[in-house]
């Protein structure tokens, strides 16, 4: 839509909306401003919660891989994932110290082919094992399906598989950062289709072949399902620790911007401090020099470092996607979208268009709301059996 891509009023002259924030407030009025805000920022700092539990996961799966080739595949490996989620929180602290990372162009490469490996990988391993055993094990009587789960269980993984589905799409908030500079209202349309189309199309083959290889039992990280050949599934986990890397510091630096560009303006009585940069010169072969200022480095640091707390206190890893998904799907993917689009394209109420507009954003809401309660649940189940700052594969 123009309104998420271009200035305003006009999608060619207008003015430049660098932000999320700065397109609701051009368009909706300030006082969408706040709701708007909060929830982009929840759902980037829940997108960094979700990557750290993640990592931990794939490095103990690759650590189990190796006991498995070392003591056979009927062997007991359980792998913890604290010292992984502290070790990936400290490399991201040293990570978000960097000035102008969001600028450097190769790591969005780096994380858009990593993210292409480990999913080409999953997809063939499930082709692969779907033809070995002969038949699919799901069946499109889905309700029949688990016949040791109880119905109301299988309800409300429904639900959680809707919020963890719309997590996948929730690319809003962050579709005005990354924008391109030349054409926007044309190019950033063209590039919001191509990668939604294609992004559909794996999706649903990857769910599809899942099922079928798996049935029931297929596991919310999918990667976990797959022993052999094990150069193969850890060359996979790999890839995904090296995009969540990458990922977290695109999610991360939003936040930074934000809350040093707040912290600038109430410190500047404290300038001769906080605010002042320092330079760090390491001799070597050569000399480097490395340059910060305080409030980066104790709010960063700071950040991360709680990031990496709340991640080892709920290592619900399916159920806290499919929450963050489903409580930020709606407002930030629908709503604040399609009322942007209305005032800027002039659509009266009571349009066909509005009326349209009205009933999607109505099914939006309410595939929100039972995702939610889907989600909930599920890290409520979950709290009955895990303990807290304790993962375990």
């Amino acid at each position: 839509m123009e309104c998420c891509s271009t200035g305003t009023p006009d999608p060619v002259k207008g003015r430049r909306n660098y932000t999320y924030m700065d397109a609701v407030r051009a368009l909706l009025g300030p006082k969408h401003v706040l709701i708007s805000g909060i929830m982009q920022y929840s759902m980037l700092w829940g997108i960094m919660i979700g990557f750290t539990i993640t990592t931990a996961i794939s490095t103990a799966t690759i650590k189990r891989s190796a006991c498995f080739h070392e003591k056979g595949a009927n062997a007991k490996c359980k792998v913890s994932g604290n010292s992984y989620m502290l070790a990936f929180g400290a490399l991201e602290i040293l990570l978000s110290q960097f000035p102008n990372l969001e600028k450097v162009t190769f790591l969005s490469v780096i994380s858009t082919l990593t993210s292409l490996a480990y999913a080409l990988i999953a997809l063939c391993l499930s082709i692969a094992k779907f033809s070995i055993q002969h038949e699919a094990k799901g069946t499109i009587k889905v309700a029949m399906a688990g016949e040791d789960l109880a119905t109301s269980t299988k309800i409300w993984q429904v639900f959680q598989a809707l919020g963890n589905i719309a997590f996948s799409y929730t690319y809003s908030m962050l579709l005005l950062e990354i924008q391109s500079p030349q054409a926007e209202n044309k190019a950033m349309k063209r590039v919001t289709l191509y990668a939604i189309g294609g992004t559909a199309l794996f999706y649903t083959s990857l769910g599809c072949m899942g099922y079928a290889a798996f049935g029931a039992d297929v596991p919310g990280n999918y990667l976990t399902g797959f022993y052999k050949p094990l150069w193969l599934v850890d060359i996979a986990n790999l890839a995904v620790i090296i995009h969540l890397i990458v990922g977290y510091q695109v999610f991360a630096q939003t936040i930074f911007a934000m809350n040093e560009k707040s912290l600038a303006t109430r410190w500047q009585a404290h300038g001769s401090f906080f605010n002042k940069i320092y330079t760090v010169r390491l001799q070597c072969k050569q000399d480097y020099s490395f340059q910060f200022t305080p409030s980066r480095l104790l709010l960063r640091t700071g950040f991360v470092i709680f990031t990496t707390l709340v991640a080892m206190m709920f290592p619900f890893f399916n159920a806290i996607l499919g929450l963050l998904g489903s409580i930020s799907f709606w407002p930030l993917t629908v709503y604040f979208p399609l009322n942007m689009y209305m005032v800027q394209a002039n659509i009266k109420r009571g349009d066909s268009t509005w009326i349209m507009f009205q009933v999607l954003s109505l099914l939006c809401l309410v595939v929100s709301l039972v995702s939610v309660i889907g989600s909930v649940a599920g890290m409520l189940e979950h709290l009955k059996h895990a303990q807290l700052f304790h993962i375990n594969l």
